[in-house]
């Protein structure tokens, strides 16, 4: 027995983890071709307990734990294994894709901050969207294009608009649970005592249909073998954000905006007629 059946386990369990937290997600990477599923499942895998600990790890002691993932992420990338699987799969993907520690030490920063912080400033705001979605973007963009330098310095900034597009509208969509079950705001320069009001919610908007805008010229330069994956999570995050702009303030503070699974489907259909027939470029 290899080592490459610990490998490919990792994988799958990096695979199981993404398919239990998060459905649209899921969707969105079965639009790729098979051998790009692999390492964005690793990442996801990695980003996800990153954000349990700081979401849902109540009663323990959150900065040291945030404290040993970085620790024992590092040490899987220097050692090219771990005994954790997620960060196994996940230090096999950094390496062979060189996601640089500068973007992961950047990501484990913005969960940092959601242990301490509530609200923030627009400058701390911009640093956290930063590190918690737009190098996620960099990390899964290191697997699209596939070593090419030319190619990921062309596309860094779609992702970048992309990871904080998809993070603002999660951010709109959740102002209730985020505020009545974790005490924060993702809304810049919104503090507790103040109201959430229409022209923030408004200015927020504004922000996500440029970065929208930004991100699809870069998904039209996408390689075929994952454009669809990518399209098609672009295409639920909008119609998403076109639901929320349609809404007023009071209705996100009581419920949470959806999309039904018949929609999502009906989406990843449109999205595969736009890419495979009508060719999105």
């Amino acid at each position: 027995m290899s080592l490459d059946l610990y490998n490919k386990t990792s994988v799958k369990l990096s695979k199981q983890l993404t398919n239990a937290y998060s459905t649209s997600f899921s969707w969105g990477i079965r639009g790729f071709a098979p051998e790009y599923r692999p390492p964005i499942y690793s990442i996801y895998g990695f980003v996800r307990i990153a954000d349990e600990i700081v979401d849902t790890f109540h009663g323990y002691d959150k900065v040291a734990l945030m404290n040993k993932l970085r620790d024992d992420t590092r040490e899987a990338i220097e050692m090219g294994i771990s005994t954790n699987p997620i960060l196994n799969s996940f230090a096999l993907t950094a390496i062979e894709y060189k996601i640089g520690w500068d973007l992961i030490d950047a990501f484990l920063k913005s969960m940092e901050m959601d242990i301490t912080e509530s609200s923030y400033n627009r400058k701390d705001y911009d640093e956290y969207i930063y590190g918690s979605a737009e190098v996620v973007g960099l990390m899964c963009l290191r697997v699209f294009v596939d070593g090419d330098q030319k190619s990921y310095d062309e596309l860094s900034h779609s992702a970048r608009m992309l990871g904080a597009a998809f993070q603002k509208v999660n951010f709109l969509r959740d102002i209730k649970s985020d505020l009545n079950e974790r005490g924060r705001i993702y809304l810049p320069n919104v503090h507790h005592g103040f109201l959430i009001n229409e022209k923030n919610k408004k200015a927020l908007e504004a922000e996500v249909l440029k970065e929208f805008h930004i991100a699809l010229t870069g998904i039209k330069k996408l390689p075929i073998q994952v454009k669809l994956g990518v399209y098609s999570a672009y295409l639920y995050f909008y119609f998403l954000f076109k639901k929320i702009e349609k809404v007023d303030v009071d209705t996100l503070l009581s419920g949470r905006v959806r999309i039904s699974n018949f929609k999502k489907f009906m989406l990843l259909f449109k999205s595969y007629i736009e890419v495979k027939l009508l060719k999105v470029t």
